[in-house]
């Protein structure tokens, strides 16, 4: 398709009968490739022409507008041109550094990225808008909260109406009725206009560094908190209290260990959660659950399996060697693992804590 398009010369056209009929041997590509973009259409295929370079749209466009009819033996052999021209291509590149690097796009090191973009000169290329509604609320509530409230508000209307109503309850109450009264006075705001913004927003938001880190230091310390044994942890958090208290705070709420079990586990989940379970590392678990003061948690999973289930359960522990505190302590580690990784994979919803937890 972008064969046809890059094309100049005006079509001859013949008077034939009652109207225009274009002359088949004197066909520009710029007309052929008008006649195969009017062929698709009739055909119901949607073409993503926007993709292409304005200039292009609009040869294509006054191509289209010059053409009144075409007679059977023309588009029969523009068709067949056409489908020879795209069966002959094996390989198709994206063209100049913006299009590599789009194509790219994830597949390489983001630093990397950053980088040859900015030797280059280029920004990322799409919709400014897509890109931003894509966005996580961790980067757009800055916007709302530095950009004027004009800016604010036009961005708040492009985005999701359920990720903007999440970006305003997470807003001052004062700041969100000022941008929300602006969004009534958006009405006059031109799509020009609106393009700028999104290109501006866009732009600013691309030339952030580009962090070494996915997860902030809170998710990273916590993630390795929960794989240490409670004895390390323990000692890690009192550390952490004595060097800064409002870190090990957010670093308690980013833990989850089993004794967190009946405050952030729905009682509807554990029966789900028990069948992707190590049965022999639950079993340790529980059996050693109350030498650890943690008797609360076994209850939450034994209180909310099937009733026949943890009374074969609670009789099994009752018949077990009592496990050492290393046991436990593993056996609890594996069994908050298999907790965790149901959370990753989207399988599982842990209940949040609130700062008064």
């Amino acid at each position: 398709m972008t064969e046809l398009v890059p094309i100049s010369a005006a079509p001859a056209v013949t008077r034939s009968g009652g109207g225009l009929t274009l002359a088949s041997g004197a066909l520009s590509r710029r007309a052929k490739a008008a006649i195969v973009v009017r062929l698709l259409l009739n055909e119901g295929a949607d073409i993503p022409l926007e993709d292409l370079p304005e200039e292009l749209q609009a040869h294509l466009t006054k191509a289209m507008g010059q053409m009144r009819l075409v007679d059977r033996d023309t588009l029969k052999q523009v068709a067949e041109e056409f489908a020879r021209e795209v069966e002959s291509i094996g390989l198709s590149f994206p063209g100049g550094m913006a299009g590599a690097l789009n194509a790219l796009d994830g597949r390489i090191n983001p630093q990397t990225a950053a980088r040859l973009r900015k030797e280059a000169g280029v920004r990322e290329a799409g919709d400014p808008w897509k890109r931003i509604r894509d966005m996580g609320p961790e980067l757009l509530l800055p916007i709302l909260e530095e950009e004027s409230v004009e800016i604010a508000a036009v961005m708040l209307s492009k985005l999701d109406v359920s990720k903007a109503a999440e970006l305003l309850g997470k807003l001052p109450g004062p700041r969100a009725r000022q941008i929300t009264y602006a969004v009534s006075l958006t009405g006059a705001v031109t799509p020009d206009a609106v393009d700028r913004i999104g290109l501006s927003l866009a732009s600013q938001l691309d030339a952030r560094p580009v962090r070494a880190f996915n997860d902030g230091p809170v998710q990273r310390v916590g993630a390795i908190l929960n794989s240490t044994t409670s004895i390390t942890r323990e000692d890690m958090l009192a550390g952490l209290d004595e060097t800064d208290e409002g870190f090990a705070n957010e670093v308690r709420k980013a833990i989850f260990t089993f004794a967190n079990i009946p405050a952030r586990i729905a009682p509807r989940d554990v029966p789900r959660i028990l069948r992707e379970m190590d049965q022999d590392a639950l079993m340790i678990a529980l059996a050693g659950a109350p030498a650890m003061n943690l008797q609360a948690s076994a209850d939450h999973l034994l209180d909310n399996m099937s009733a026949r289930l943890a009374d074969q359960m609670r009789e099994t522990i009752q018949e077990m060697d009592k496990p050492n505190a290393a046991e436990t302590d593993t056996a609890m580690g594996t069994v908050v693992a298999t907790i965790r990784q149901m959370e990753a994979a989207g399988e599982l919803m842990l209940i949040d804590v609130n700062d008064e937890d």
